[in-house]
């Protein structure tokens, strides 16, 4: 039976679009729109054959199979042509034990899931190279689409920018002034995309962005497209395929716009709807207590929703008070039962410091999620016993400034208790000696 996928109407009115329609709302009712599978075409394939088949493909050198997203290509884009598809071997990242630091906070199971490691440093590459193997795809089959554009806290316009160039198309990126890293603000600009830094915040940007691609001849590449949320939702298969396809009990991820927490819960859903798995895990979100305006709904139930004006934190990627993908997030959250939880300035501060300390080097979003973690293990919610994931969502090294600034103790609302600074001394082994006598007793 050959396998297929179009767009439907998040909200149930019964629109259908093709993938290769330049389209990002139901026209009859404005709402978002989801990438529906013929489940029961692939329904073809056992669940052990697909666990073969996917264990078969993991990372090969067969192209596009080196891939992490394209190897699960029947469950993200069927039918896409081999030339279409733009890829840097996104995916297939560690899965790192974390012993140490879970010890340290009261969890014997405690894994990172290291997103950050990938082309660009985040998680984004995994929906970029679907978004952009979409729009090759749109153009070979004479679709007309002058560039490609995102508004960004800094790793969808770093993802975009590269794929773009790889695929020979021309980028655009919307970035609010003075709230990305360097690091992120670099690379686009080295990738040749056009950047404008606009003197707003994201959801200004992205007022700015959703206007721009209004008429289809540029092709809007945020997350409220719902080609990204396929590639992104191969996490959660990656997660349980290298737990050997046993599910944890817990999956924790930083939320922003919060598509990452509803392309989680459609690669759980879709595994558990073809026999994979039999059980979900719970979802949690972790939020920056300075934009957070989902764990508020959670706190009310669910029961209010009003999006925020969100205050600067050090968490820039997920500082975003009007998430587009909200109603997604709740579904999601509860499907599995999850929670919402968040982190203040300096308790995302000093997690990063104690967890780096025990040989991670993560970003300031993951250190929210690990923030989370710690305050549900206080109180009970994660118990000892149970096995947890937090999604790294990028890599440290974006963030140099933001270690920077803690070691040297200059965080605004942070108190470094764990800095570490150089020791300074005169190019003598006696005074070398001395003071490693003094941190290591001699």
């Amino acid at each position: 039976m050959k396998h297929s996928a179009g767009f439907v109407c998040f909200a149930g009115c019964g629109e259908r679009y093709a993938l290769d329609e330049v389209i990002y709302r139901c026209r009859a009712c404005g709402a978002l729109l989801d990438v529906e599978h013929d489940v029961e075409a692939l329904r073809d394939r056992s669940a052990a054959a697909w666990m073969t088949t996917f264990e078969r493909r993991w990372m090969r050198t067969e192209w596009p199979f080196g891939s992490g997203v394209w190897g699960k290509r029947e469950w993200v884009y069927p039918g896409i042509a081999d030339e279409s598809i733009v890829s840097f071997a996104e995916g297939g990242s560690n899965l790192l034990w974390a012993e140490r630091y879970g010890r340290s906070i009261g969890l014997r199971d405690l894994w990172v899931k290291q997103c950050g490691n990938s082309h660009t440093g985040s998680f984004k590459d995994l929906g970029m190279t679907v978004l952009v193997s979409a729009v090759r795809e749109m153009i070979r089959r004479g679709r007309s689409v002058r560039a490609v554009a995102c508004a960004s806290t800094g790793d969808t316009s770093a993802a975009l920018s590269a794929y773009c160039a790889a695929a020979g198309l021309p980028a655009l990126v919307l970035l609010p002034k003075d709230k990305v890293s360097i690091a992120q603000l670099l690379q686009p600009l080295a990738n040749g995309a056009m950047v404008f830094s606009l003197d707003t915040d994201f959801d200004g940007c992205m007022k700015v962005v959703q206007s721009l691609t209004e008429d289809g001849g540029i092709y809007l590449a945020n997350s409220m497209n719902s080609l990204r949320i396929e590639g992104q939702k191969t996490v959660a298969v990656e997660i349980v395929q290298q737990f050997d396809w046993e599910v944890p009990d817990w999956i924790v991820v930083p939320g922003g716009n919060l598509g990452n927490v509803y392309a989680l819960g459609k690669g759980l859903l879709l595994m558990r709807e073809l026999g994979l798995i039999s059980r979900l895990p719970r979802l949690c979100v972790a939020q920056a207590e300075r934009a957070n305006p989902l764990y508020r709904a959670f706190v009310a139930g669910f029961e209010r929703y009003a999006p925020i004006t969100a205050a600067r934190t050090a968490a820039s990627a997920i500082q975003i008070g009007a998430p587009v993908s909200i109603d997604r997030a709740v579904k999601m959250l509860r499907a599995t039962n999850g929670v919402v939880e968040q982190a203040t300035e300096d308790e995302l501060a000093d997690t990063a410091a104690r967890a780096d300390a025990t040989g991670m080097y993560n970003c300031p979003h993951t250190a929210v999620a690990l923030a989370a973690v710690e305050k549900l293990v206080k109180v009970g919610t994660i118990a000892p016993d149970e096995r947890v994931v937090v999604v790294s969502t990028a890599h440290g090294l974006k963030f140099t400034e933001f270690k920077r600034a803690y070691h040297e103790g200059s965080l605004e609302g942070v108190t470094s208790r764990h800095a570490n600074r150089p020791i300074e001394l005169p190019a003598d082994v006696d005074a070398v000696r001395r003071a490693i006598d003094a941190r290591l007793g001699g």
